[in-house]
């Protein structure tokens, strides 16, 4: 997800017992989150996503009243949604602690890289992105290397034993 489609997040947008997230695009988000499209969509999550969410639900976000899945729970004011300013604020807290140097949208882009190196089908990585054309996806998101082609191509039965057919 982009960071303003998970600051748009509504509890009512997570359905934990079809294990789905429904990105709904809103104009009037009190945190001027954008959610970077015009059209719904449903994405599947894990059951440890799921899990997460569930103890968040009760370990953290407790009687706060919101509809908003992301919060502030500890600075004021409470309970008002989180704003981009926020989440740029945590990522370099994470960033100083960690001595990792990443951006959120690294973060997108090694997830889709993941997945296509896993042997995830491209149309199925833009979808999920939520991107419109699969070119879009593997152009700027498919950081595959020679290995990577190697071994798509030995799963695939085109190469056996790094000889190609």
């Amino acid at each position: 997800m982009r960071a303003g489609q998970a600051l748009g997040l509504r509890h009512a947008d997570f359905v934990s017992h079809r294990r789905e997230l429904h990105i709904v695009p809103r104009q009037d988000n009190a945190n001027g989150a954008r959610a970077k499209t015009l059209t719904p969509a449903t994405i599947p999550v894990s059951a440890g996503l799921v899990r997460l969410y569930t103890a968040y639900m009760f370990e953290e976000y407790g009687d706060c009243e919101s509809d908003y899945v992301f919060v502030n729970l500890f600075a004021e004011p409470y309970g008002v949604p989180l704003r981009y300013q926020a989440v740029h604020k945590l990522v370099y807290r994470l960033r100083e602690r960690s001595g990792i140097d990443f951006t959120l949208h690294m973060l997108r882009h090694t997830r889709a890289t993941s997945l296509l190196r896993g042997g995830v089908d491209v149309e199925v990585v833009a979808r999920l992105l939520g991107h419109r054309s699969s070119a879009t996806t593997s152009q700027t998101y498919a950081h595959l290397g020679t290995d990577d082609l190697r071994a798509q191509l030995t799963r695939s039965g085109a190469c056996a034993g790094g000889e190609q057919r």
